[in-house]
């Protein structure tokens, strides 16, 4: 056994990631809603405040497109239809494996128990999971868009140590952000490893435990 227990990982943006381009899916919103489109991606990721409310995904992007809309002079303009062909748009089961993350859930699974905690609803995750190669590969997953409280909240967290059977202290969590995945592994007595989808991204003020120019890399920290 290595210096983990247990290796728990997140999964958009660590090991998976859209197959549809940003692009793809905004302007498919303005089609599907019949709206003259305005504004870019970047603009609406922007405009979006804090994780998507999983009870109202409608609501969150719409106050999105609203002030974006804004910015353009567009208002007033039906943002809760644009929200709704947003999602009519995106296919959630539409993902591929992140570079290196096949071999970094591989590399875990020699060493120790393996998890995985998403902040996303079990109705939105699961077909990504069944689409990854690697998707049976966890003896749990949490996924936290169902319970009260998401990342960073240590429910999630714990949850997952507690289906493993294993201590949060022996256990390496494995996420691309710094807010909620960083700064929730190690408030529930984790370490974290943080590996960003972007690799020149300063981890300052956050001080992850490791810092990985890919989630491959976590095969030399597990190796240490």
């Amino acid at each position: 056994m290595g210096v983990y227990a247990a290796v728990l990982f997140d999964l958009d943006g660590t090991l998976c990631e859209s197959a549809q381009s940003p692009k793809t899916i905004y302007r498919g919103a303005f089609e599907a809603a019949g709206v003259e489109p305005f504004g870019e991606p970047d603009e609406l990721w922007a405009a979006l405040e804090g994780p998507p409310a999983v009870d109202d995904e409608v609501g969150y992007l719409a106050a999105g497109f609203t002030r974006v809309a804004a910015q353009y002079g567009r208002t007033p303009v039906d943002a809760e239809a644009l929200a709704r062909g947003f999602l009519e748009t995106v296919d959630y089961a539409s993902v591929t494996p992140r570079p290196g993350a096949a071999a970094a859930v591989e590399a875990a699974r020699r060493r120790a128990a393996v998890g995985l905690v998403t902040n996303g609803p079990e109705s939105r995750q699961a077909g990504k999971l069944e689409a990854l190669p690697f998707g049976d590969a966890f003896g749990t997953v949490v996924f936290a868009g169902d319970l009260p409280r998401r990342k960073p909240h240590r429910e999630p967290f714990e949850r997952a140590v507690a289906d493993l059977g294993v201590d949060a202290e022996e256990t390496l969590y494995i996420g691309d952000s710094l807010e909620y995945d960083v700064a929730g592994a190690q408030n529930a007595r984790m370490a974290a490893a943080w590996c960003p989808v972007d690799g020149d991204d300063d981890p300052a003020p956050y001080r992850p435990d490791h810092v990985l120019e890919s989630v491959a890399g976590i095969e030399e920290v597990l190796a240490e």
